[in-house]
């Protein structure tokens, strides 16, 4: 048998060689399709994937910087609201008013004595007739002894006068004080402004109200010889735990007084006027700039961006992984078909 197939293919080796052709050409007829399924098609579709999973990869460092952002603004946020609160700002406001309450004015005149008082309206003072010598007092006066509340030892003498009310007709109140020799250089008469004289005639403790107010307001001085124009200006401070200290500002002028008496005498004359300066009273408080309810709408926004950036994150990542695994699935399909 052997002997006979080698003859058969010894007689017909055209057709052997036709026959192998025909198997080779076959098994290439097949195996070109899926080398052109394995090369051309799958490398577009990695192209796509890979662009896609690059641009994802640019949107999830975008948002994680915006994170950052937002961190650093909720630290920014919280910094400047502590630093605030620390350093308040101060406010002045001004309220305007017809009448005042009339402020006390106590005069410490020593060894000088009040010849007249009087209140006047419209910024007019009379010339004076008998100036040196007693006049009218039309005012309303309060004379005290306490001690001083500094020694606790020394007995002060002042004189209380009730100040101007109305601002609308600039009510002044002019005093003329006399003082007949003094032992020293230079003659002045020292007096304290305070808020209200009300409140100093209805204290009970007239004594322990004026050391009060001595410990709490600044004392001035007016000289003998001049006529000194104090004009008042009202302020008033609210402090952190509620309560309200009323100070004064004043504007002064001092203008020489001619005396026109016939003979040259040693003794003094003092003449001092107050008024109003203007009808506004300033107010100046301390305000705290800083809003807790837009710190709290600001960090509201800023960690509801944080939740959204942190899950646009995690979903893109599991989207990636995602297509990385059906693109390693198709890698492996198409090697298996190919194989």
């Amino acid at each position: 048998q052997l002997s006979e197939d080698v003859e058969r293919v010894s007689e017909n080796p055209t057709d052997e060689r036709e026959g192998e052709m025909e198997v080779h050409e076959d098994a290439s007829s097949v195996i070109l399709p899926d080398s052109e399924l394995g090369t051309t098609a799958p490398s577009l579709r990695f192209s796509k994937t890979c662009l896609k999973n690059v641009f994802s990869v640019i949107l999830l460092f975008i948002y994680l910087l915006l994170m950052a952002v937002a961190v650093f603004l909720v630290y920014q946020t919280i910094s400047d609201f502590r630093e605030k609160l620390k350093h308040p700002v101060m406010s002045v406001s001004y309220k305007e008013v017809s009448l005042y309450d009339a402020p006390g004015i106590a005069f410490y005149p020593g060894k000088a004595q009040l010849l007249s008082c009087k209140h006047h309206y419209y910024d007019h003072i009379p010339p004076l007739i008998n100036p040196g010598q007693p006049g009218d007092i039309e005012c309303t006066t309060q004379r005290i002894n306490y001690t001083d509340p500094f020694t606790n030892q020394t007995m002060k003498y002042a004189l209380v006068v009730q100040g101007p009310r109305d601002v609308k007709k600039k009510e002044l109140v002019f005093l003329q004080f006399y003082l007949n020799g003094t032992d020293q250089d230079f003659s002045a008469i020292d007096y304290l402004l305070f808020s209200s004289f009300q409140d100093f005639i209805n204290s009970p403790e007239k004594a322990e109200f004026m050391k009060d107010c001595e410990s709490s307001y600044s004392g001035w001085k007016f000289s003998g010889g001049f006529r000194t124009w104090v004009k008042m200006s009202l302020v008033k401070t609210k402090e952190e735990d509620g309560s309200e200290t009323v100070e004064f500002k004043q504007e002064t002028s001092v203008v020489n007084y001619i005396d026109q008496r016939t003979k040259p005498r040693s003794d003094q004359l003092f003449f001092v006027v107050f008024e109003w300066k203007d009808p506004f009273i300033q107010t100046v408080q301390d305000i705290i700039t800083a809003n807790p309810w837009n710190m709290i709408a600001l960090l509201c926004g800023i960690f509801l961006a944080l939740f959204k950036a942190a899950d646009f994150a995690k979903l893109s990542v599991k989207w990636m992984i995602k297509i990385r695994k059906r693109h390693l699935k198709r890698s492996r399909q198409v090697m298996n078909h190919i194989n």
